[in-house]
């Protein structure tokens, strides 16, 4: 036998030596839910280990980040069910929770990369990404909330805005608005796969943003669907995109490196709460190795062909000293 392939597996150094794909804290981003008051840490109670903080308790888990090299975040609100309205209009409020959580984390941490979420369903009392109208999420009207919100976004000091509704056409929408007011700077992160997936629910739980009648299957990806990816894809990069997101992210490993083989971008990948939780439900009774199962499900992301990870591990594998140097 001239070839054994054995003979690159017979020790750590020759594995290490030879391995192919690599994580990094430059691959990661993290996930932080933000709630309005003084002092609060609150745990999401089908997430183990996530936890909603108050802006005060947002700085401290930032420095605590940045201090393990940790250094992107992408921001997600919890707002109080009497502040939601039809049209969700405190979401470009000045002054409101989470315009005030950016500006806080650029002002002290400025080296931060701060990503944030442009969408309607945190502020809508209807829970939908887009304005609804006698049942039917409306498409073109919702762009004009969705350009308000990311410009305040980008006014409080966003360095990434990605916008999660899947609305068609707001990626230009967004990227002509934030051109036009002299922010060229700022990057769009594109949704561009988003699947109606029966995996979000602890986020849901998280931000209490479900939808209050429906579902959102109008307008996110039917999961049985592989070549619609390409056609979004196409588009959002035609409209501006820099980078283009696969979520979630295990069952659709394949979207993920059909993005990486077909499109010159960044492609993202969203480890989504459902896969999360499955993973932590699964080693806290014993059934998986911690260490080895997350470090799996990350690599997976990477050898697919995603650069960057919204990953609610990311903090976690930084501090057991999971990452290789």
């Amino acid at each position: 036998m001239l070839q054994r392939p054995r003979r690159n597996r017979k020790s750590a150094v020759i594995r290490d030596m030879v391995q192919e794909n690599h994580i990094s804290a430059a691959n990661l981003i993290f996930p932080l839910f933000i709630v309005d008051g003084q002092g609060q840490k609150t745990e999401v109670s089908s997430m183990p280990g996530i936890f909603r903080y108050s802006v005060d308790n947002l700085l401290r888990e930032v420095e605590s980040c940045l201090k393990l090299g940790l250094n992107a975040f992408d921001l997600f609100p919890n707002i109080e069910d009497s502040l939601k309205d039809k049209f969700a209009t405190v979401s470009y409020k000045k002054g409101s929770l989470y315009l005030r959580a950016i500006e806080e984390v650029k002002k002290n941490f400025p080296e931060a990369c701060v990503v944030t979420d442009v969408a309607m369903d945190p502020y809508s009392s209807d829970g939908h990404d887009g304005l609804v109208e006698n049942g039917e999420i409306l498409n073109d009207e919702t762009l004009e909330i969705l350009g308000k919100m990311a410009l305040a976004h980008a006014e409080a000091g966003a360095d990434i805005i990605a916008p999660s509704d899947m609305m068609d056409g707001r990626i230009g929408y967004i990227r002509e608005l934030l051109d036009t007011h002299g922010f060229k700077h700022v990057s769009l992160m594109s949704y561009t796969a988003k699947y109606a997936s029966a995996f979000y629910g602890p986020f849901r739980d998280a931000l209490n943003s479900a939808p209050k009648a429906g579902d959102k299957k109008s307008y996110q990806m039917n999961p049985a669907n592989t070549r619609e990816a390409l056609i979004e894809a196409q588009l959002d990069m035609q409209e501006g995109a820099d980078f283009l997101m696969v979520k979630p992210g295990l069952p659709y490993l394949d979207i993920v490196k059909l993005l990486h083989d077909n499109f010159d971008l960044p492609i993202a990948v969203y480890n989504v709460s459902g896969e999360y939780a499955m993973l932590k439900a699964a080693t806290q009774k014993g059934w998986l190795n911690e260490e080895r199962s997350i470090m799996e499900t990350l690599l997976s992301f990477r050898r697919a062909g995603a650069s960057s990870i919204l990953t609610y591990h990311a903090k976690e594998v930084l501090e057991k000293g999971w990452l290789k140097a």
